[in-house]
């Protein structure tokens, strides 16, 4: 499991709505957080969200990747909504409304030019502003009334 989830931290490094960590529950430093957070056995792997509240829930699914990315995409990741903004950090805001200005025929052409730079090789933190300018543009592309 470790691999998988050693993955999942490097997919979500840098994301502004989920946290991926680990703590080792044998070192001095994480059996507080271990004790306080209820966990007995390992590995256990708990999230936490508005409605879990403090205390959290343990996850209960998969423990692959794709299984674990799945969970974080439909449960946990908040995905900025391009027509009114909400969950959109002010980076996305001023990219909508750059995009929205210049119209959807540069919306589609843009949209084209950046799904083929996914597979580049590029940093961590421009990977992450490529595929939010991505979910943007699909999300306007799809929304054209609102242009």
């Amino acid at each position: 499991m470790k691999p998988a989830w050693d993955k999942l931290i490097d997919a979500y490094e840098g994301s502004s709505s989920v946290i991926v960590a680990d703590v080792d529950c044998t070192s001095d430093e994480g059996q507080s957080v271990c004790t306080d957070n209820n966990v007995e056995g390992y590995p256990t792997i708990k999230y936490f969200t508005d409605e879990t509240g403090k205390s959290g829930e343990d996850y209960g699914g998969g423990r692959d990747f794709d299984e674990l990315d799945k969970f974080v995409k439909e449960k946990l990741a908040k995905k900025c909504n391009p027509a009114t903004k909400e969950d959109c950090d002010d980076q996305e805001k001023a990219y909508i409304d750059k995009m929205q200005a210049k119209g959807v025929d540069k919306i589609k052409s843009e949209l084209e030019r950046l799904d083929h730079m996914k597979g580049a090789d590029m940093k961590a933190d421009k990977k992450q502003w490529l595929m939010k300018r991505i979910a943007v543009l699909k999300g306007l592309a799809g929304g054209k009334s609102e242009l």
